[in-house]
């Protein structure tokens, strides 16, 4: 998973860290105090970890300000290589950021592993980004030289969650900095030390000047004291839909951009010429991947009457044969919920759905946070497990009969992010694709995919759309665009 070796030194200092936060290039007491960091599979306290308050992010915004003014102004090709530098240290310390993320996250070994994979990645493909042309000549009706520019918007906040807090945090932080903003990172208190330490370190160690990375984590007064602080210009949010609103009202309010991220419930389409083992084989990972925890989650399996009863069937004995338990003790398929509150809400929504008239084919209990993968079949449209966001390890099954039902099945959501199609006609299933709306589409494929190179994000509940992965988005998320024009002589005007 790794080139780390036994001489290379520890990413992380303990001792050096505990209780602190992260500002002007050094480790501080915060404001907030500290909180005890702990792994969801066990409960042992693995780290204390520092938070901030509003008077901390009033102080990291300002100086941040100050030092993105010199980062901006810092050399392209030395803003790549400290890009680079992170990407390589990324892969040379994945063993010790892998252990804190299976231990503080509870995410499995191999998706832990994937996890580093995408965040390196994100910062090679960022490095890219300082010496990617960065506006354009425009055509005038004037004698004059017309340009647009892409300039840094000055300070980003950043605002992770806690489910995958390396990807959801470094795909803002990367670009951001590498077109010469300087960032405010606010991890979920939960996973400060995966989702904030740890890529700290990595940028100090990959030389960022002192001030352009603060860290502030923190609770909702911390988050609403960045999107209020009127030195951060953009806010790059990922998150529940609940608390996107409240972030991007509050932005607005402030004339602020506020890249949402939010929530999903993903379709997971399989047609009447699909293979049911194949579709079975995508759904199992689909709906069970880390717990149900990540936003492209298969909530909705939409599936057609003639392989109902056979998919449900198979679908169930996957998920009774997984093995649940602590990723950190041995092989398991899955871990965690994070914390009892999920478990709870998770065990809620699926005892409302039996109550109300699924089926419960699999699963539907627990043991500490080690929630069972559960299949419930026939679940009530109008049942919240169907109908919003579980975020656990909750497949909902209903069967459809025709092409039209099932394009009526998968729209019927207010989210918008992921869609699976399985068939054996791909450019049929590309078809009913284009009339249900969502930001992704894979075809043949099961709904959680992420790549550095391509565009991410949802319409309506699930957000504002793609700003993350690739060159156009990222530059569009964070720089403003100048319009400059030129004379050789001043104009005239009849005034």
């Amino acid at each position: 998973m790794s080139t780390l070796t036994e001489t290379t030194r520890p990413l992380i200092d303990e001792a050096a860290i505990a209780g602190r936060i992260y500002l002007d290039g050094e480790w501080v007491t915060g404001g907030g105090g500290a909180v005890d960091s702990l792994a969801p599979a066990t409960g042992e306290v693995i780290a204390t970890v520092g938070l901030a308050s509003p008077v901390d992010v009033a102080r990291a915004a300002a100086s941040a300000a100050l030092a993105q003014k010199t980062w901006a102004a810092t050399p392209a090709g030395e803003r790549a290589a400290v890009l680079r530098r992170a990407g390589q240290l990324w892969e040379q310390h994945a063993d010790e950021i892998a252990g804190w993320n299976i231990r503080e996250v509870g995410a499995i070994p191999p998706f832990a592993g994937f996890a580093l994979h995408v965040t390196a990645a994100e910062c090679y493909e960022a490095s890219a980004l300082p010496t990617a042309p960065q506006g354009a000549v425009l055509s005038s009706s004037e004698p004059r030289l017309s340009l647009a520019q892409q300039v840094p918007v000055g300070v980003v906040g950043v605002i992770s969650p806690f489910n995958v807090p390396l990807i959801l945090g470094i795909r803002a932080v990367a670009p951001a900095l590498a077109l010469g903003n300087a960032v405010l990172l606010k991890p979920d208190p939960r996973t400060v030390m995966t989702g904030g330490v740890a890529m700290v370190r990595i940028f100090e160690e990959a030389g960022l000047p002192a001030g352009v990375l603060q860290l502030v984590p923190g609770g909702a007064e911390v988050g609403e004291a960045i999107v209020t602080d009127e030195n951060v210009r953009v806010i790059a949010f990922t998150g529940s839909t609940r608390a996107g609103r409240i972030v991007g009202e509050l932005a607005g309010r402030h004339l602020k951009r506020a890249h949402l991220e939010l929530g999903g419930n993903s379709a997971f389409l399989v047609r009447a010429d699909a293979d049911v083992d194949q579709a079975v084989n995508l759904a199992t990972w689909g709906s069970f991947l880390h717990q149900g925890q990540i936003c492209m989650t298969v909530g909705r399996h939409i599936v057609h009457e003639s392989l109902f009863d056979e998919y449900v069937a198979k679908l169930a004995a996957k998920a009774d044969g997984l093995v649940v338990g602590d990723p950190a003790a041995g092989q398991v398929h899955m871990g965690p919920l994070i914390d009892e509150v999920q478990r709870d809400r998770v065990h809620t929504l699926v005892q409302d759905a039996v109550a109300q008239g699924a089926t419960l084919a699999a699963g539907g209990t627990y043991d500490g946070l080690f929630y069972r993968p559960t299949v419930l079949a026939n679940t009530p449209r109008h049942a919240a497990a169907y109908d919003d966001e579980v975020f656990g390890p909750v497949a909902s099954v209903v069967s459809y009969a025709t092409d039209d039902e099932a394009v009526e099945l998968a729209a019927d959501t207010h989210y918008g992010l992921s869609l699976g199609i399985v068939s054996r006609d791909a450019l049929a299933a590309l078809d009913l694709a284009q009339r249900i709306p969502t930001g992704i589409v894979h075809i043949n494929d099961q709904t959680v995919n992420d790549e550095a190179t391509a565009p991410f994000g949802g319409v309506g509940s699930s957000g504002t759309g793609s700003r993350h992965g690739g060159p156009e988005a990222n530059i569009a998320a964070f720089t403003e665009t100048r319009w400059i024009t030129l004379r050789r002589e001043p104009g005239h005007y009849p005034l």
